[in-house]
């Protein structure tokens, strides 16, 4: 997740199940955020276990598709509301229920005929909410009924979202400068579409079983990535010598504490893969109010030297349409800085229609690579801003931070690894075998998650491939006739007692008090 971190910490597989605050305690990010972790892997894990890799409850089961033939070749999907879980992530698909506007002035009071307008029942297949679905790219379009049969299915991630990406989440109490506070995860769920040849499957009319089995093992490649990365920390031969700034001993050379972000910008095999990196987490963002060509106009600085641009720097234009589409395009150079009127030039002005609608909240993403590694002296360029793979040997980031690709990966645009430096130790935080040798890790995410809602054939044609699952609780069996008149003979007993014992203690109180009496 891009956000302001000191660390992770959740690791599943040390079976913690809570974070215990102790009194007089420095309180840190990373326990509340495990805190959190630890909730949401054993409720996702129970769902998963009590549904099923897939599947929605009866009678609001969502993602029912329809195939619907379009005016002018425009093909769309119906996709009707509901909730849906996906290996125990809740996906709901119901629209929101548009607002009533205020009546005006001279119609205060008076009761529309018509009433509050009704929420609509589906979304479709261009306008689903996390889908940015573009009819101007092939890519993006459905295919026409001549291709059907395909499948249509469901790819669900998380990504964070920040208050430059939502402003929303700013606390204006806070003053004029509203710095942001919290980031949230955000469930991303894309309805798409997929040929059967990508599933390998060659039959025109395959059963629904077959067409299961096939998506099965396409979705079990899909989500198990196959890159892998170590880091380390190696004291570079030019280091510091001066002891005053860091220990003459110390692998890692910065001043401060670092989250370094290592994300993979391009897909691909090595060679043609490349990654950037942050010494922040990729949570240097900055608000954009305005682009004019190659010049951006930003909503407010920096809050100091390293969390502001300076030339050179690299960033990502990044709105919501492009963080969910997870498509890379080139990185920028910052190569002009006009600080009084909040303005940076960049090398290039932005491809395509990203961060060009104001209502996607664009802004810009610093990463801080600004060459390759560097070799006999020389630094390596960079592909389009980004660094390329190399794998087999230790690459370079900086002041003695150093990352291992493993040799033979897949690598996905999005999938990243981090690595907590820290001044204390002079190191890197990253495990280790008994030699100290750093262990090859998997990318701490992005974590895909597919599920098959139609196999469509046509238009009005769509076998339906969702599954559902009844409620766990019923109705308490009644007990037969016989247990229920034992039940009321016996309490009918209980009362009968009851009342004979009140009476008897009356008699013995009436006969006290006239005995006491006739004493006196």
């Amino acid at each position: 997740m891009h956000a302001d971190l000191s660390r992770s910490t959740f690791r599943p597989e040390r079976h913690y199940s809570a974070v215990l605050a102790q009194q007089g305690r420095v309180q840190l990010d990373a326990d509340l955020n495990e805190q959190a972790a630890i909730q949401l892997h054993l409720t996702r894990a129970l769902a998963a276990d009590l549904i099923g890799p897939h599947g929605g409850p009866a009678g609001a089961t969502g993602f029912r598709i329809e195939y619907v033939g379009g005016r002018h070749d425009l093909d769309t999907l119906y996709i009707h509301g509901g909730r849906y879980y996906v290996d125990g992530i809740l996906c709901d698909a119901t629209p929101p229920a548009p607002g009533t506007p205020v009546p005006e002035e001279d119609r205060a009071g008076e009761e529309g005929a018509g009433g509050p307008p009704r929420p609509p029942a589906h979304w479709t297949y261009w306008d689903q909410p996390d889908g940015f679905r573009d009819p101007e790219k092939p890519g993006d379009r459905l295919p026409s009924p001549a291709q059907a049969p395909f499948l249509a299915y469901l790819r669900v991630w998380e990504r964070a979202v920040t208050a430059a990406e939502d402003p929303a989440l700013r606390e204006v109490a806070l003053g004029a400068a509203m710095p942001d506070t919290a980031a949230r995860v955000k469930v991303v769920w894309q309805v798409l579409p997929l040929s059967l040849g990508e599933l390998g499957l060659g039959e025109a009319e395959p059963t629904k079983e077959a067409v299961r089995a096939a998506f099965d093992r396409w979705a079990e490649r899909q989500a198990a990535p196959s890159a892998r990365l170590a880091a380390r920390g190696e004291r570079p031969g030019h280091a510091d010598e001066d002891p005053c700034l860091v220990p003459p001993d110390a692998r890692y050379r910065g001043a401060e504490n670092q989250l370094y972000r290592v994300e993979v910008h391009a897909g691909g095999e090595a060679g043609e893969a490349t990654f950037k990196w942050s010494r922040e987490n990729g949570s240097v963002v900055l608000a954009v109010d305005e682009f004019d060509g190659c010049w951006v106009r930003l909503a407010s600085l920096g809050f100091d030297d390293k969390l502001d641009l300076d030339v050179g720097d690299h960033v990502e234009v990044v709105d919501t349409a492009y963080a969910s589409r997870l498509e890379p395009l080139p990185l920028l150079r910052v190569e002009e800085l006009d600080l009084p009127g909040r303005r940076v030039r960049l090398s290039a002005e932005p491809d395509g229609c990203v961060g060009r609608l104001p209502g996607l909240h664009p802004f810009l993403r610093r990463w801080d690579q600004h060459g390759g590694p560097r070799r006999k002296g020389r630094t390596a360029a960079l592909c389009d801003g980004a660094v390329r793979v190399e794998e087999g040997e230790w690459l370079p980031l900086e002041d003695g931070v150093e990352v291992y690709f493993a040799k033979g990966g897949v690598y996905r645009t999005g999938d990243h690894w981090t690595v907590a430096a820290r001044t204390a130790t002079g190191g890197v935080e990253w495990p280790a075998d008994a030699s100290r040798r750093p262990l090859l890790r998997g990318p701490a995410g992005i974590a895909r998650h597919f599920a098959p809602l139609a196999l469509v054939k046509g238009e009005g044609e769509a076998v339906d491939l969702r599954n559902a699952f009844g409620p766990l609780a019923g109705l308490v069996p009644a007990a037969d006739g016989a247990a229920l008149a034992a039940e009321a003979r016996a309490r009918r007993e209980e009362l009968a007692a009851e009342s004979a014992s009140a009476q008897d203690g009356s008699q013995a109180a009436e006969e006290s008090g006239a005995t006491t009496e006739g004493d006196r």
